[in-house]
């Protein structure tokens, strides 16, 4: 008798798709956790599904407030998009619900990843140029000019022949400190 080493999966049921290109945006080990399980439990018509904060943290084994952490580094670049929802008690209150995840598509996201790499190259190119003209303006260091013009002189200090004229200067201004105080 046979022996089948590996049971017969229906692809269908069992696997979800995970695209490639999510490891070429630069995505943490927890943020991939978090975008996979969401991709797990999304409705495949809709793109959307709901777990709540402590149903991903149980599933990827993360706190609550790790996965809100996980949840919004996906958000801001562009993978998935958040919206709250509310829902109603048996005694009729409304209360917050979990948050709506719907998933978008991945070439949008890769978009939205090149665009923004071209902006900062685009700023690293104009901090470049601005700095190449003020490297216009100041041919020589900071300090050479005035170091140069200032070799030949003397001290601006003065000199042991005018201590004694501040002298008197001084006691006069310390005689007025101690009447008035």
């Amino acid at each position: 008798m046979k022996c089948k080493q590996y049971p017969k999966r229906d692809a269908i049921k069992n696997y979800f798709p995970l695209p490639n290109e999510i490891f070429s945006l630069g995505l943490s080990s927890g943020e991939i956790s978090v975008y996979s399980y969401l991709l797990f439990r999304e409705n495949r018509k809709t793109y959307q599904c709901w777990p709540s904060y402590k149903t991903i943290g149980k599933a990827v084994d993360m706190s609550q407030n790790t996965v809100r952490k996980y949840v919004m580094a996906p958000e801001e670049k562009g993978l998935i998009v958040t919206e709250p929802t509310s829902i109603r008690t048996k005694d009729g209150r409304k209360r917050n619900g979990s948050l709506l995840y719907t998933i978008r598509p991945i070439q949008k996201t890769l978009d939205l990843f090149y665009e923004r790499q071209m902006a900062q190259v685009e700023l690293a190119a104009q901090r470049q140029r601005a700095a190449e003209r003020l490297a216009q303006f100041a041919p020589v260091g900071p300090c050479e000019p005035l170091c140069g013009a200032l070799e030949g002189e003397t001290s601006p200090s003065p000199s042991e022949d005018k201590t004694d004229e501040i002298d008197p200067l001084w006691n006069q201004v310390r005689r007025t400190k101690e009447k008035a105080g």
